[in-house]
């Protein structure tokens, strides 16, 4: 075989992230959205559940109608993005994001929030998936992509580290209204980066076959009842007969699913893409992180304000452990990866998630040193694995249909993060007797309080474990899969193989 590293018509100019500086800087601000909204949202909830009589299951429903809005129409958005523009899909959602986040400044209702928390979760499905899909496509070289990925996504995790201590100050001095307006702009700057920084896809880069209509409308189905049924389990309890409809006909559609994808001609989701072990293994990785991610953000902003009386702006200083790792580690994280490798660092990362959820549930709720190390670690563990997690699946995906790989990595975090505050929220509810948010909880309330988080928290660190485990077996003896139509980026090498395990340090 000729080498081609010498070859003068197979060398490619090595490429620089400075010309994609604008563009970098509008994908950062989609992934910032996705971020500060959920955290500044945490640390309102008390604050929302007070000024509109809110019960903790309405509360639940404030946090998971974004969730089953944003995970249920990913896989379906993703299809029509490829298909039509990526580009032009983000910058749509992003018009839709500035508008519906504007309308919280007339929301006088649970009911009413909850509306616009769908809308705009609508419009975080038509953006926040795009922004890795863009950023894969812009580079021919690995390297560069996990620079760029990982300049995304420590804007968005510095986002989510600060969000609750920009939104307990806020809380001081202004209505929570005020907390979600914070899109606006971010929506707004974002709009002009990508709309400046990156071109519209071209003819070659869409994807030119049909859209499984059959497989986005049962996929969606199938994706809305996971996330509602948890939900309502939480709201009715388990001896009504709803949350168990809603969990039977998930598994039902989901069955529906595989078979009419295994049929059709043009299937939503391929899956040979989704059996392949990089793929199924970085996606158990960020189901792991996003059970910790979720049940702990949601459970720790209730135990600093509700149970421990801490007002929003001490509850926003009490995580400054999270925003103080996440910038430290973002600095080294890229080195870290480059120097042991995706597999292992996707492991270390995982490891340090599982000590904290366990240090939190054991320790957590006693005093706050053991709350502010349980948010180093799994800050630290998150870090990494959000890093790593998703280049491995944007690999092993065919050019042209990379905005569906970057939504299933998105709708994986969707997913477990609904079932784990669900999960934990179910618990508390069952578990809690008396007024939830009026505050100056009894010794009894703060006991009763304390043993469902304990337990719910418990609960999630078995299940994260289990799949921690299983991607580790699934991707130890594995190498990043480069689809065909991903070689001809990848020159400079006599095997596509070999320089993708080269370039990301898979061991």
């Amino acid at each position: 075989m000729p080498d081609t590293h010498s070859s003068p018509k197979t060398s490619m100019p090595k490429q620089s992230l400075k010309p994609y500086s604008i563009a970098l800087a509008g994908l950062s601000m989609v992934f910032l959205f996705g971020m500060i909204d959920n955290s500044i949202l945490n640390v309102a909830l008390p604050t929302i559940g007070s000024e509109l009589h809110t019960s903790a299951t309405g509360l639940q429903w404030i946090t998971s109608a974004y969730a089953i809005a944003f995970g249920g129409l990913m896989l379906a958005v993703g299809a029509v993005s490829d298909r039509f523009g990526r580009r032009r899909v983000m910058l749509i959602g992003l018009v839709l994001l500035a508008i519906a986040s504007s309308l919280t400044v007339i929301v006088r209702s649970s009911g009413e929030l909850i509306a616009v928390r769908m809308l705009i979760g609508i419009a975080a499905s038509m953006t926040t998936p795009g922004t890795m899909a863009l950023a894969f496509r812009m580079f021919d070289e690995n390297s560069l992509r996990i620079r760029a990925i990982s300049i995304i996504t420590a804007v968005g995790l510095i986002g989510l580290a600060v969000g609750p201590v920009i939104g307990g100050l806020l809380l001081s001095v202004l209505p929570w209204q005020a907390l979600l307006l914070i899109n606006v702009p971010v929506a707004m700057l974002a709009f002009l980066g990508i709309r400046i920084g990156i071109a519209p896809d071209g003819p070659a880069d869409l994807h030119r076959v049909p859209i499984d209509l059959a497989g986005a409308g049962i996929g969606t189905l199938t994706i809305v009842l996971t996330l509602v049924s948890p939900t309502l389990f939480v709201e009715v309890g388990s001896r009504q007969i709803w949350p168990w409809a809603a969990g039977a006909g998930a598994v039902v559609s989901a069955a529906i699913f595989v078979m009419c994808e295994r049929r059709s001609a043009h299937p939503l989701m391929d899956a040979n893409l989704i059996t392949q072990p990089l793929v199924s293994g970085g996606l158990a990785y960020k189901a792991a992180t996003g059970l910790a991610i979720a049940g702990m953000g949601y459970t720790i902003t209730l135990q600093l304000q509700l149970s421990w009386g801490w007002s929003p702006a001490l509850a926003s200083i009490g995580m400054l452990p999270q925003v103080v790792t996440l910038l430290l580690v973002g600095v080294v994280a890229e080195k870290f990866v480059d120097r042991v490798g995706i597999h292992h660092a996707a492991w270390f990362g995982s490891l340090c998630v599982l000590a904290g959820m366990v240090i939190y549930a054991t320790l957590g709720l006693r005093a706050y040193p053991w709350t502010a190390l349980a948010l180093v670690l799994i800050s630290a563990g998150l870090r990494v694995v959000g890093l790593v997690a998703g280049v491995n699946v944007m690999n092993g995906a065919p050019k042209n249909r990379t905005s569906i790989a970057a939504a299933m990595v998105d709708t994986t975090d969707e997913i477990t993060g609904a079932i784990s505050t669900a999960l934990v929220g179910t618990v508390i509810a069952a578990s809690f007797t008396g007024d939830f948010t009026g505050g100056h909880w009894s010794a009894v309330q703060t006991a009763e309080f304390n043993h469902a988080v304990a337990l719910g928290i418990s609960a999630l660190t078995v299940i994260a474990t289990i799949l921690v485990v299983w991607a580790f077996r699934r991707t130890r003896r594995s190498q990043p899969a480069i689809h065909p139509e991903h070689a001809d980026n990848l020159s400079g090498s006599t095997n596509n193989s070999d320089l993708s395990h080269n370039e990301i340090g898979v061991d």
